[in-house]
């Protein structure tokens, strides 16, 4: 029995389906070349509600976090 997807994989799986939502702010003509190409994630999906989350990547572990200004930052 497979389990509902996650907040990461649903964010995953709508930047292949053309009926998912368009994002809040309008893309460039580079940036919408690039979706055709590249997965589009939304940060909620990321940081599933919270202001900070870990990443591991090629074994280290990363800080991606939210700032008070709605910016994100990525940290080792």
């Amino acid at each position: 029995m497979r389990q509902s997807p996650s907040a990461f994989e649903s964010a995953e799986q709508g930047a292949h389906d053309e009926s998912a939502p368009a994002p809040d702010m309008p893309l460039s003509g580079h940036t919408e070349q690039a979706l055709n190409t590249v997965p589009l994630l939304q940060s909620a999906a990321l940081l599933q509600g919270g202001k900070r989350v870990h990443i591991a990547h090629n074994g280290a572990c990363y800080q991606l976090q939210t700032t008070r200004q709605g910016k994100l930052i990525l940290t080792k």
